[in-house]
């Protein structure tokens, strides 16, 4: 009897257990699809997520929502599973892909935010590029010499384009700067004094004790060292279209899903229309888009591209976003898009039949404003055409 007593009381806590189990299962499900809710996913999109969650492991799916790295277990199980199905082009597969990364973007943004924004100009490291905004005058260059408790003393503004004798103790100035891998800023300041620091001639100015925070950051980018090829496009031509022939010999400094930076031989100036064509994870991608920024180096005489891409296709911008978040398998991709053959590099470094370029080495475009299609900048021998040569 009491053998029977005791066997009913174990049965009985473990019936008790199983459904209390049956039932925090239940309630974190119900949990799961309110988080997806939350995080902008629709009902279907979260049965997905469920799916992979349920693929991958996770003892607790709820933290799939808050945790960068469980997040990219899931990507990467589903870029591999996209991969071994060969749904690649399945519009479907691809717009869910497309959303996580979208989702996976907004986490790490955030987090940058959190932990990189700065309170005070105090904060500002030096050698910092800045705007100097002089009310009637106009916008200055000028840079962070030193920064103290008390004030900053920045480089004298400068603007090849405005003669500035006035002296400039007493000016009210508004400073703005951009943080890497941040935001950017804008403070109110004066000078104070205008003093030589350093050997360079400089201005005083107060210390801004708020900052507003202006354009925040909208894509998360990589640092890349990859040969590409570069092309000046005509406008007319559509977006991101594959080459079949070598261009200008460059390197793929950094990429992300909205644009990219390349290093190439010679000058160029923003506004040009091109094109980049790279490997990456053993396929040819084509990014077109316009410059909007350049910067020259003297003493190597070339120059860093700052692209803004064009909308980019669906397929293209989640393989893109795969090689940022480090979810592309690792493989070899040292190889440009094609097989460069022997006599496709001219002695100036160029593809194809070279045509002169202006006596700046400067990109040219053609009459009606349009890209030429062919590229016409004075380059090194490719040979010796990395940066991180010199």
């Amino acid at each position: 009897m009491t053998i029977l007593v005791i066997a009913v009381i174990v049965l009985g806590l473990l019936f008790f257990a199983l459904s209390r189990t049956k039932k925090e299962k239940k309630g974190n499900w119900v949990q799961f699809f309110v988080k997806g809710r939350e995080a902008g996913f629709s009902f279907k999109e979260t049965e997905m997520l469920r799916h992979l969650a349920i693929q991958c492991s996770l003892e607790s799916p709820n933290t799939l929502f808050e945790s960068q790295s469980q997040l990219d277990k899931c990507i990467h199980s589903l870029v591999r599973s996209i991969k071994m199905s060969g749904e690649t082009e399945e519009q479907g597969a691809q717009d869910f892909l497309s959303k996580l990364y979208d989702y996976r973007k907004r986490i790490e943004i955030d987090k940058s935010s959190k932990e990189n924004k700065i309170p005070s100009s105090r904060n500002i490291s030096e050698g910092q590029a800045l705007r100097i905004l002089v009310t009637g005058s106009g916008v200055f260059r000028s840079r962070v010499i030193k920064n103290t408790s008390e004030y900053m003393t920045i480089s004298r503004p400068e603007n090849k384009k405005i003669s500035s004798t006035t002296p400039w103790i007493g000016t009210k100035i508004s400073v703005y700067f951009w943080r890497e891998n941040d935001a950017g800023y804008v403070f109110d300041s004066e000078v104070i004094d205008e003093v030589y620091s350093l050997g360079y001639p400089s201005l005083k100015i107060t210390q801004g004790e708020s900052l507003f925070r202006t354009q925040k950051r909208q894509s998360i980018r990589t640092k890349l060292h990859k040969a590409a090829f570069l092309y000046l496009v005509p406008s007319h031509e559509p977006p991101h279209k594959i080459e079949v022939d070598p261009g200008l010999k460059c390197f793929l400094e950094d990429i992300s899903d909205t644009g990219c930076a390349v290093t190439v031989g010679g000058r160029a100036d923003a506004g040009l229309r091109v094109k980049v064509q790279f490997a990456l994870n053993n396929a040819a991608v084509c990014i077109t888009g316009t410059v909007r920024s350049t910067e020259f180096k003297e003493d190597t005489k070339r120059s860093t591209l700052h692209i803004e891409a064009e909308t980019l296709p669906i397929e293209i911008r989640n393989h893109i976003l795969g090689e940022v978040f480090g979810m592309l398998p690792e493989e070899d991709e040292d190889e440009l898009p094609f097989r460069v053959l022997d006599g496709e590099i001219t002695s100036s470094g160029m593809a194809g039949s070279p045509v002169d370029a202006d006596q700046n080495g400067r990109l040219p475009a053609d009459s009606d404003g349009a890209m030429s299609s062919k590229v016409t900048v004075s380059v090194a021998d490719p040979q010796n055409a990395n940066p991180g040569s010199q």
